[in-house]
């Protein structure tokens, strides 16, 4: 039998081995908390005794954190726009930048005609007039789509993806959020396959756009668990999805339609020439730390 803070000192002391202080605590706490041991009672009754089973399942969770395992997949969870969202190693892990994309796209439209509002608010006279309709390229474990449609419930939403796994992950996760969204298994590098989708008012997208030349400046537990396809492009072609949206986009956005995407912060201006070849302005924003983030294109 171990105490609680006997396990939780063991815990910390472990993960320090392969990340800092700060992270291997607040690990820690997130693991501790899944196992029903929230922080205040580790820290009002330290002695307490933990049952077999309950240190067995915290040890196993362990060795796969020392094997670099990020803890969302350990966990089977990850947070984003305050939502609890199953992912696993078929599926990107939520940054907090792309919470950041999809408050810039809530705002942008909320300022707009279109009705965002509950399906039943609508005028039923023209049901369709002013609905949002929208499409999340790339949709992982669909993450954007799913709160773009919880803050804009008014929108039809479309989000594709070229795996089937992701898509599987992102309808539990639609359906689990009560979240109606149109999922498509669809290459989008491939344009015969544009010929299914519409025309849309908003394109938004969280591409692939890390060079491969730069897998061995990401941490071991991004490159040694997440989906590569969702991470890399190629060296001799690091912007082919912004192209491909650009092209897309030039066809299928609709009067007035906006296109947002996450970008590298060090080809934002590769990433703004891509759309002003296709005639778009661009504008840049950067994200909490004051990177260039984040690309919206408009005509």
């Amino acid at each position: 039998m171990m105490t609680v803070n006997e396990l939780y000192k063991n815990f910390v002391g472990q993960l320090k081995i392969i990340y800092d202080e700060r992270e291997s605590t607040n690990i820690t706490d997130w693991v501790f908390e899944s196992a029903g041991i929230k922080k205040l009672d580790r820290i009002t009754e330290k002695r307490k005794q933990l049952n077999n089973s309950t240190v067995e399942q915290l040890n196993t969770k362990l060795l796969e954190l020392l094997k670099h395992t990020p803890v969302q997949y350990v966990l089977g969870e990850a947070w984003f726009f305050k939502m609890k969202l199953f992912v696993n190693e078929h599926v990107l892990i939520p940054r907090p930048e792309t919470e950041e994309l999809v408050e810039w796209v809530v705002e942008d439209v909320r300022g707009t005609m279109y009705d965002v509002r509950s399906k039943k608010s609508l005028n039923i006279s023209h049901p369709t007039s002013h609905i949002v309709h929208i499409l999340d390229i790339g949709t992982g474990s669909g993450c954007i789509a799913i709160a773009l449609k919880k803050e804009l419930p008014g929108a039809e939403i479309f989000a594709i993806d070229v795996s089937k796994d992701a898509l599987d992950i992102a309808k539990k996760n639609a359906s689990d959020q009560n979240a109606e969204i149109n999922f498509l298994q669809i290459d989008f590098l491939n344009e015969d396959h544009w010929k299914s989708l519409q025309s849309f008012h908003i394109i938004i997208s969280n591409p692939p756009y890390i060079p491969e030349s730069e897998k061995t400046k990401l941490a071991k537990n991004v490159v040694d668990h997440e989906p590569h396809v969702a991470l890399f492009v190629t060296n001799y072609d690091p912007f082919i999805f912004y192209k491909k949206i650009a092209m897309f986009a030039d066809k299928h956005l609709k009067a007035n339609g906006k296109v947002y995407v996450e970008v590298h912060e060090d080809y934002s201006k590769e990433v703004q020439k891509i759309f002003a070849e296709k005639k778009f302005k661009t504008e840049i924003k950067k994200d909490m730390y004051g990177r260039d983030r984040m690309i919206c294109a408009y005509k």
